[in-house]
């Protein structure tokens, strides 16, 4: 990611995710890249391997995903940067349309993401595709 900024290399992260290469997605995350969830529905993994094996299900269970970013807030750390994206995910989930806020909290290190906390609202997602909880597959990233 050379000389990217690390709300750069977010917002860059982000734009791959909406679309259909995970090899795309995971060449922005560290080997030990550590993703997180804080939604009810999420679930987490350690590492690129097991992220970029993740991404395809993920792809396809939420078709011509797009990720508005409605804010990013960028902090220096230590060893890094802390990035803040509050988002809006617009996919297409079952046939259903889905409009779902939700913030990362991601950890730029050495130009790669080394960890990420997804929030998102898991009630809205139930709301709009009708689903519970017990029908769903946890494998996402």
């Amino acid at each position: 990611m050379g000389s990217m900024g690390a709300a750069d290399i977010v917002t860059a992260y982000l734009d791959a995710l909406g679309g259909d290469d995970p090899d795309a997605v995971a060449a922005f995350v560290a080997a030990d890249f550590a993703n997180e969830h804080f939604s009810t529905l999420g679930s987490n993994s350690v590492g690129r391997d097991e992220y970029r094996r993740r991404l395809p299900g993920f792809m396809e269970a939420f078709a011509g995903r797009h990720y508005e970013i409605d804010a990013v807030v960028e902090q220096a750390i230590d060893d890094g940067t802390q990035v803040v994206a509050r988002y809006r995910l617009t996919a297409t989930c079952d046939g259903v349309d889905i409009d779902v806020p939700g913030m990362m909290w991601l950890t730029v290190r050495h130009g790669e993401i080394s960890r990420r906390i997804d929030c998102w609202d898991s009630l809205t997602f139930l709301d709009q595709t009708g689903l519970d909880q017990t029908g769903l597959d946890q494998t996402g990233p």
